[in-house]
């Protein structure tokens, strides 16, 4: 679960970062970049929050 949402922490930017280009221009680029890190902390934040419940049972 760990691996996942860091994996997600390098992909999610990138993807987000092209898709943002490929609509919006520069701009879009910022913008996309920036949603896609936080849709990744907060994927990664959710697996990280699991593991340590799991850890505890």
């Amino acid at each position: 679960m760990a691996a996942l949402g860091c994996f997600l922490l390098l992909i999610l930017p990138m993807l987000g970062l092209v898709i943002g280009g490929w609509l919006a221009g520069r701009e879009g680029m910022i913008w996309g970049a920036g949603i896609g890190f936080a849709l990744a902390m907060c994927v990664s934040g959710i697996m990280g929050h699991a593991l340590v419940l799991a850890r505890r049972k």
